[in-house]
């Protein structure tokens, strides 16, 4: 049977995570009927980046979306704080950041997804479709036009004037298109799991703890803690055989003040591991077909960016590619051109992820007290420089702006009035 989606689609969006969605929520706005499939029947998947910085938070501002983000549930991060041996140091200070939003938003994804979509949903031109597993691209002449699909409603075409693929680090429409990705460094595996926040604790912070051989990371959620024991790819396995006792020293050694605290983790089931790595694709494009987020680049955990750079590939890509699907005339330019906008500076952002990887690597293999580099700390003293990484982290190289049409009679929003000290 085949799919044929109401408006018919000028693009099809495979991924419903931040690239796809806002992707998507962009073109609807400007009246490009696109269609958005998502392989899964939600969007809940288990310690997925939940950092909303800065230039994610300026985007929504320009389409008046801020304020009733910020009205949903959430916590705010305003320092990532380094702790060790030698003492504590502040990384990064998002309060001197000039914008209405010096800090970072800390949301479940699922809910910031749920939101896009409610918002996405308002305008006629836009199709959310969930359940819909691609099994393979459509292609004429050489040219993707569109994907075949099935899910447990229908199974069938989607034809599109334009498709893209949006669907995460381990994307289906890529490994289909037979675009490979060039790892950037060694993997890593980060053991996630959450413990129970109490009022004494510390707030408004991300906390990064190096301990001889052991790297902690701290994220703090509405009322828990988002954990992650950084160790080296095997290491987990080890560890599971020795007990859960052993992960619990493990994070009790670098995190005292937890150590009462790791009893309420008691099964193994509420223990996620996730094999990092940074990638990217040397083309983000094929006729007919384009690759955003984590599908053109995978980024690392580190510094929370690698929802906002997808955010960022999708203002960038709608910037470029509404008028010509308005028009229905997409040139290969124009795929080359979204590349061109994004690839330095997703680049930039993977080189500054991945001098903080090489730092968790060399905390691993320490037998000694971890300190920051001498550079490092000096930098963090500097008057204009101390705030580079902060800066980094809150808008990349290049603040990007939304300059896509709006539909004639699309719904509007009100002024944007976010206090940012919400």
């Amino acid at each position: 049977m085949s799919f044929n989606p109401e408006p018919a689609a000028r693009c099809v969006v495979v991924g419903g995570g931040p690239a796809g969605m806002m992707l998507s929520l962009l073109l609807a706005r400007a009246g490009v009927p696109v269609s958005l499939l998502e392989a899964q029947r939600d969007f809940e998947r288990d310690f997925r980046g939940d950092m909303i910085h800065p230039s994610t938070l300026e985007v929504l501002d320009q389409l008046g979306l801020a304020e009733p983000l910020h009205r949903l549930p959430h916590t705010t991060m305003r320092e990532l704080q380094f702790v060790s041996a030698g003492g504590v140091h502040c990384m990064a200070d998002f309060r001197r950041l000039p914008t209405r939003f010096p800090y970072v938003m800390v949301m479940p994804q699922a809910r910031f997804l749920e939101f896009l979509a409610g918002e996405a949903e308002r305008y006629p031109a836009f199709r959310l479709v969930r359940g819909a597993a691609v099994r393979r691209l459509l292609q004429h002449d050489g040219i993707v036009r569109g994907v075949a699909c099935e899910g447990p409603q229908f199974a069938g075409e989607v034809e599109a004037l334009q498709t893209v693929g949006a669907d995460g680090r381990f994307s289906k429409v890529r490994r289909l298109a037979g675009v490979a990705a060039t790892s950037q460094g060694q993997p890593m595996e980060v053991i996630w799991f959450r413990l129970p926040r109490l009022p004494d604790d510390p707030a408004d912070r991300a906390l990064l703890y190096f301990a001889p051989g052991r790297v902690v990371v701290l994220l703090g959620r509405e009322h828990d803690w988002q954990i992650g024991c950084v160790v080296e790819p095997g290491r987990f396995t080890s560890m599971k055989s020795a007990g859960l006792e052993a992960l619990h020293a493990s994070v009790a050694g670098a995190v005292d003040w937890l150590a009462g605290r790791m009893r309420e983790l008691g099964d193994w089931r509420a223990v996620n591991v996730l094999r990092i790595e940074a990638d990217r694709v040397v083309e983000w494009h094929r006729p007919g077909l384009l690759l955003l987020g984590d599908a053109a680049h995978a980024m690392l955990p580190v510094g929370g960016i690698g929802l906002n750079c997808a955010v960022a590939d999708a203002v960038e890509a709608a910037n470029v590619l509404a008028r010509p699907l308005l028009q229905g005339s997409v040139r290969p330019q124009h795929l080359v051109d979204v590349q061109r906008r994004r690839e330095g500076m997703t680049a930039s952002a993977q080189r500054f992820q991945l001098v903080q990887h090489r730092a968790l690597r060399r905390a691993l293999v320490a037998t000694g007290p971890v300190t920051l580099p001498w550079p490092l700390r000096v930098l963090l003293r500097v008057p204009g420089l101390r705030d580079v990484p902060a800066r980094i982290m809150a808008f990349g190289v290049r603040r990007v702006r939304v300059c896509t049409p709006v539909a004639h009679g699309a719904p509007g929003h009100p002024a944007p009035t976010v206090n940012p000290d919400v």
